[in-house]
């Protein structure tokens, strides 16, 4: 089953793709600030593992134009938080176990909204992006299990994943992607162990 699903905001509409295979094993809400190419590729690996993929945009089409708009934690937050809530009372999703997946720039986001919804998101994963602008508060109150994979490029995010490491009290655990290493195979064994399914 594949629907597309629409948040309206007031700096424009917000679009989401649920893709339910049948009897999934659980929900993995993918969250962009826009679509990226690999999204489609990430999307079918997940889905052949058994998973439901709720493929999210964070940003509205006005809003990707501006390159800042990445940056404000908060708004793609509490955008996230919207997305839960609609999770929560959505019949095809709501009695599903969620993991979320995050990369870039809604890494420090989605952690925020993770420690927000602590009962909610089982278990979270994230692919690049600096950690500590989630803030001191909600790396201390964040409980899920967090997977931080960088590429071998990225020392900035690295080093902010440092930064942030000290202030975290669940369990996380980082790994370097090696060249041409798919970051699907980590996430998917990350979700596995935590999903419990």
């Amino acid at each position: 089953m594949i629907r597309t699903i629409t948040l309206h905001t007031p700096h424009g509409p917000l679009h989401a793709q649920l893709d339910r295979p049948d009897s999934p094993r659980g929900l993995v809400l993918l969250a962009r600030a826009h679509h990226a190419a690999v999204d489609s590729f990430i999307t079918a690996n997940l889905a052949a593992r058994g998973y439901a993929i709720l493929s999210v945009e964070l940003l509205s089409t006005q809003e990707a134009h501006f390159s800042d708009a990445t940056q404000n934690v908060p708004r793609l937050a509490q955008r996230l938080i919207d997305f839960l809530d609609l999770i929560r009372h959505d019949g095809d999703m709501e009695d599903l176990p969620l993991a979320v997946f995050a990369s870039g720039d809604t890494t420090p986001a989605a952690i925020r909204a993770a420690a927000q919804r602590d009962t909610q998101i089982k278990v979270l994963a994230c692919h690049g992006g600096i950690a500590d602008r989630a803030g001191l508060q909600s790396l201390q109150l964040l409980s899920a299990p967090l997977l931080m994979l960088f590429d071998a490029d990225d020392s900035i995010g690295r080093t902010a994943f440092q930064r942030a490491a000290a202030h975290l009290g669940c369990s996380h655990e980082t790994h370097v992607l090696g060249s041409g290493e798919d970051p699907v195979l980590r996430v998917a064994a990350w979700l596995s162990a935590y999903l419990g399914r």
